[in-house]
C-alpha cells in the first residue's frame, strides 16, 4: 500500500518542479509582442538585434552620439521593454549630451509574474549583458557604462557581481528593486545610486546601508530625488540629467 503512495507523492513533486521550471523560462512571444510594438513607432534610434549563446536574438535601440564620450547600456525593469517611460527618456536624451545608448530587451516572464519569480533568469540576463558589451566594443567603443532601473539594477548588479573584468566602467542603479547591493566588493567601478523620495519601502529602508557601501567605493554617489516615486513619473528628464551629470565625472 506504500508503493502507491510514494509513487503519487513523487509525481507531485515533479510536477511542482515541472511547474516551477517551466514558469522560469523566459516569455519569447511576449518579447516579441513588445517589438512588434515598438519597433514600427521608432523615432529615436535604430533597432538592432543582438545574439544569446542559445541563439536567441532580443531587441536593441541603438542610439549614435555625435563625438561620443562613452556609450551606455540601459536596462529596464521587471516585465516591461526598451523603450518604456523613464528608460525610454534616459536611452534617447543622453545622446544629446554625448553619450551613446543601446537599450536592451532583457527576459522576461509572464504579465502576471511576480518579482520573486524573476531571480530564475539572472543568468539570461547576464548573457544578455554580455552580449551589448560586445556588440558595442565591435562598434569601438571603450568606455562603457550601464543605467539600470528596478529589477533590471537587480540583473544588472547579478552581472557586474559574477564578472568584475566584464568591461563596465561605470553602473547607474535606479532604485534598485532589492534596497540593496549583492557582492558589492566585487564592484572595481564607480556606482551611482539614485532613488526617489517616495520610493518602494525596500528602497528608502535600506538606503543608509548602500549609502555605506559606496562610501568605500572611490567615486561613487547616492542622490534622492525629492518628490520623485519609483519610477520617476514626471521627473523622467531630471532623472537623465543627474546621470548625465554623474557620467561626465567619470568621462572627464
Amino acid at each position: 500500500m506504500r508503493a502507491p503512495a510514494y509513487f503519487l507523492r513523487t509525481l507531485v513533486a515533479l510536477c511542482a518542479l515541472w511547474s516551477c521550471v517551466a514558469t522560469a523560462a523566459p516569455d519569447y512571444a511576449r518579447e516579441k509582442r513588445w517589438a512588434d510594438e515598438i519597433t514600427p513607432t521608432l523615432v529615436v534610434g535604430d533597432a538592432v538585434y543582438l545574439a544569446q549563446p542559445s541563439g536567441h536574438k532580443f531587441l536593441g535601440l541603438y542610439t549614435e552620439a555625435k563625438k561620443a564620450r562613452a556609450a551606455v547600456i540601459v536596462v529596464h525593469g521587471l516585465g516591461i521593454h526598451p523603450d518604456w517611460a523613464l528608460i525610454g527618456t534616459l536611452r534617447s536624451e543622453l545622446p544629446d549630451h554625448g553619450y551613446t545608448t543601446l537599450s536592451i530587451q532583457m527576459p522576461v516572464l509572464a504579465a502576471d509574474a511576480k518579482g520573486e519569480d524573476y531571480p530564475a533568469l539572472f543568468g539570461d540576463a547576464a548573457e544578455r549583458l554580455a552580449a551589448a558589451v560586445a556588440w558595442l566594443k565591435t562598434k569601438g567603443y571603450t568606455k562603457i557604462a550601464l543605467a539600470s532601473h528596478s529589477m533590471g539594477a537587480r540583473m544588472s548588479n547579478h552581472f557586474l557581481a559574477a564578472n568584475p573584468a566584464s568591461g563596465i566602467a561605470a553602473w547607474i542603479a535606479v532604485g534598485i528593486s532589492s534596497g540593496e547591493f549583492a557582492d558589492a566588493g566585487t564592484f572595481r567601478f564607480p556606482v551611482l545610486d539614485i532613488y526617489g523620495e517616495r520610493d518602494f519601502p525596500q528602497v528608502l529602508q535600506k538606503a543608509d546601508a548602500r549609502a555605506a557601501v559606496l562610501a568605500k567605493n572611490k567615486g561613487s554617489a547616492q542622490i534622492e530625488v525629492q518628490g520623485a516615486d519609483h519610477y520617476f513619473g514626471g521627473r523622467e528628464t531630471e532623472l537623465a540629467t543627474r546621470v548625465r551629470q554623474f557620467l561626465d565625472q567619470k568621462f572627464k
